[in-house]
């Protein structure tokens, strides 16, 4: 990581220096006990077993106390280090994630025209999660580590030097191996990660559109996806686990020969006469604390890898910047009047892509009601998500009230444009919390009026809790004209001076088309409104109507108007009736 990746890394401690530090001190605290114990052994087996065994057994006890107060000490340093400890990653991680989120709401619609669901979940989940227990496990395991490795050593060459060169000398080996299968370890759980934000995807993806897959009888098909995805994934963890068992019975082999190389080395230094028992006990007891810092360290390696790569993707997103910004100045609109001038624009989604609209013009006053109508693929709906900024033009520029729309804040342009679309989006909850939705400090008798504005009272008096039924995810327990009702309260309840309909009413049966017909014409009454439409019987009363093509605006005026000129609108209009 580069310097400055390392500095916003250690950032997220801040907050948290006081328990950072706690946790560190309990830490040393308790390496040291596990130092300290075997060295009482060593006292006790050495010294106080030769004594008067009145003396001796007045020592012992009172050794034994010491040993076992030591253990509570170990035993509340290792609580205060898993509780304490993961709290503060918990709250790193809480931190971490309120911060990508936050970045998600700022990031344009072209970011998210190019990702998939899944993948940015796992952003915010998996991800986060490995950051987190490397925020929390990384600094104390070093500690821990380092001080049992080096505090044992140095104990070690004290008690017989020759031992402890004789036992250390396996270590490299040790080392060398843990190494070798820990690159290959974290090759293969790289590869895991990839395959499971792949099935996550796939999953995210198969669940949001089963009832397409069930209208069309695909589950096979899709069943058959999923096996294909889930066996690479399986194939993967297949590698992982190979390396992963040949990692940890090697360590454990390790483990076992260094005991034995020291009892062997003990014994031939015994005849010789340059150890004594108690000492090669000591060995003994100490051969855990060399090993087990050996594995804690290598196993930090591994950890340090999956929290530094999710760190890597973490920056990654938050080093997108968003396409659509508030200009230095921008200042607030409050209430726009909603005359509208396009100036020459023109658009294309990517630098180097076909224009998608190219070289508009026209002005659109105060109340007045535009509708847009031509072939699929022209632009009529990235036309009107200009207006509000969901992308930005690429030549030219659309006026305000006279002022150009990037000299306002994106929140207050928004917030004075109503859209009302096709595919209607609600959330998980009730009635009333959807509606709400338009204006969060809206009171209840606000929420009612707006309902019965847009004509959904009475179907949702009907409902089994009324305002307060829960409508299921994406309101899958209402019709269509019902869920596109409820959208319509909404924007009457933001009461924005600009509309935007896009085919709002193409999806629906011809009643529902009637209903919500009636409550969008009632929405649209003096504001300036935008209706692309697709079926051209709901736009005969429009003020003006522009056809539009991959030319450009070929035609404008009004219903009448058009049908006289027996142009393209004449012949739209004729194919549908």
């Amino acid at each position: 990581m580069k310097k400055e990746d390392w500095k916003k890394f250690l950032s997220y401690y801040k907050p948290y220096r006081g328990i950072f530090a706690a946790d560190m001190f309990f830490a040393c605290l308790g390496a040291a006990v596990t130092l300290i114990i075997p060295l009482i052994i060593r006292y006790i087996t050495g010294n106080v077993i030769y004594r008067d065994s009145r003396e001796a057994l007045h020592t012992i006890m009172l050794l034994t106390l010491i040993m076992v107060s030591l253990i509570i000490l170990e035993c509340y340093c290792n609580y205060f280090i898993a509780y304490y400890g993961h709290i503060m990653g918990a709250k790193m991680e809480y931190n971490m994630r309120n911060e990508i989120f936050s970045h998600y709401q700022k990031l344009s619609f072209s970011f998210y025209d190019n990702q998939k669901v899944g993948q940015l979940m796992s952003r915010v989940t998996n991800d986060l999660f490995d950051i987190s227990e490397l925020f929390h496990h990384g600094p104390e395991d070093i500690v821990i580590s380092v001080i049992k490795l080096l505090g044992s050593f140095a104990i070690l060459l004290s008690v017989n030097w020759r031992l402890a060169l004789v036992a250390f000398a396996v270590v490299p080996v040790m080392l060398i191996y843990a190494f070798y299968f820990n690159v290959k370890m974290k090759r293969a759980f790289v590869k895991n990660r990839a395959r499971i934000a792949d099935i996550n995807a796939q999953i995210e993806d198969n669940l949001s559109g089963i009832r397409v897959v069930k209208s069309f009888a695909n589950e096979d098909m899709e069943m058959n996806k999923f096996e294909a995805g889930n066996a690479r994934f399986v194939e993967s963890k297949k590698e992982s686990y190979k390396y992963m068992g040949l990692y940890n019975s090697g360590l454990g082999a390790f483990t076992t020969l260094i005991s034995v190389v020291v009892i062997a080395a003990g014994a031939a230094f015994m005849t010789a006469g340059l150890i004594s028992v108690t000492d090669l006990i000591t060995f003994l007891l100490y051969i855990t604390n060399v090993t087990d810092p050996i594995k804690k360290l290598i196993s930090f390696t591994e950890q340090f890898q999956n929290g530094a790569s999710g760190y890597s993707r973490f920056l990654e997103i938050l080093r997108i910047h968003p396409d659509i910004e508030d200009s230095a100045n921008a200042r607030t609109l409050d209430h726009a009047k909603g005359d509208i001038v396009f100036e020459d624009v023109s658009f294309r989604y990517e630098k180097d892509s076909k224009p998608v609209l190219s070289h508009l013009s026209f002005h659109v006053t105060p109340g007045e009601y535009i509708a847009l109508v031509g072939p699929s693929g022209v632009g009529k709906s990235t036309l009107c998500s200009l207006i509000p900024r969901f992308y930005d033009v690429t030549d030219g520029k659309i006026l305000l009230d006279g002022s150009d729309i990037r000299s306002f804040s994106l929140k207050s342009l928004r917030n004075n444009i109503g859209i009302v679309q096709q595919d209607v989006y609600l959330f998980t909850g009730s009635v009333m919390d959807n509606i709400r939705y338009g204006r969060p400090d809206a009171t209840d008798a606000e929420i009612v009026a707006a309902a019965q504005n847009a004509n959904a009272h009475d179907f949702i008096m009907e409902l089994p809790d009324g305002y307060d039924t829960n409508i299921g995810q994406r309101g899958i327990k209402l019709s269509g004209g019902q869920k596109q009702r409820l959208s319509i309260a909404r924007v009457f309840l933001k009461n924005p001076p600009v509309l935007i309909f896009d085919e709002a009413t193409s999806a629906l049966d011809n009643e529902s088309e009637h209903v919500v017909q009636e409550s969008l014409e009632r929405l649209a009454r003096g504001r300036t409104t935008f209706v692309i439409a697709h079926r051209l019987s709901t736009i005969r009363n429009a003020e003006k109507i522009l056809v539009l093509t991959e030319n450009g605006i070929v035609e404008s005026g009004s219903h009448e108007e058009l049908l006289k000129n027996d142009g393209i609108y004449a012949s739209l209009y004729q194919m549908q009736f």
